[in-house]
């Protein structure tokens, strides 16, 4: 099953990305690959991101991709685990997760960035009630 993830952020027009819905199970130390494809939107002149929601609700930004794919960043519990790519062709944003630990689980986002900066820094994002 497919299904849409509206991304919406203050003072931003919603912008259209896809990705299954599908619960996975993955043994620790195997490994899997998520994709996104973004729609309505310029997708190779933005920075994509994944960010990860754990079963407490907290949700944590564990990589970025510039447009050309020359720069990437990541958080520190994933870094030489973790790969994010991009197909600017076909709109596509990829996240190869490698060395899978009990630790990972979480559903996973993968969201446009808005702003584009010089020096991305990991950050947690906390939800208000």
């Amino acid at each position: 099953m497919d299904g849409t993830l509206f991304c919406v952020f203050p003072g931003v027009q919603s912008q259209r990305l896809v990705q299954s819905l599908d619960p996975v199970v993955i043994k620790p130390g195997t490994s899997h690959k998520l994709p996104c494809q973004g729609f309505d939107y310029n997708f190779s002149g933005y920075w994509m991101g994944w960010v990860r929601e754990t079963s407490d609700g907290r949700l944590t930004w564990i990589s970025n991709i510039d447009p050309s794919e020359s720069s990437t960043y990541y958080q520190d519990s994933v870094k030489g685990r973790f790969t994010t790519s991009r197909d600017n062709s076909n709109n596509m944003a990829y996240l190869q997760m490698n060395n899978m630990k009990p630790e990972d689980t979480a559903k996973y986002y993968c969201a446009r960035d808005t702003l584009i900066q010089d020096n991305k820094q990991p950050h947690t994002i906390t939800q208000s009630h």
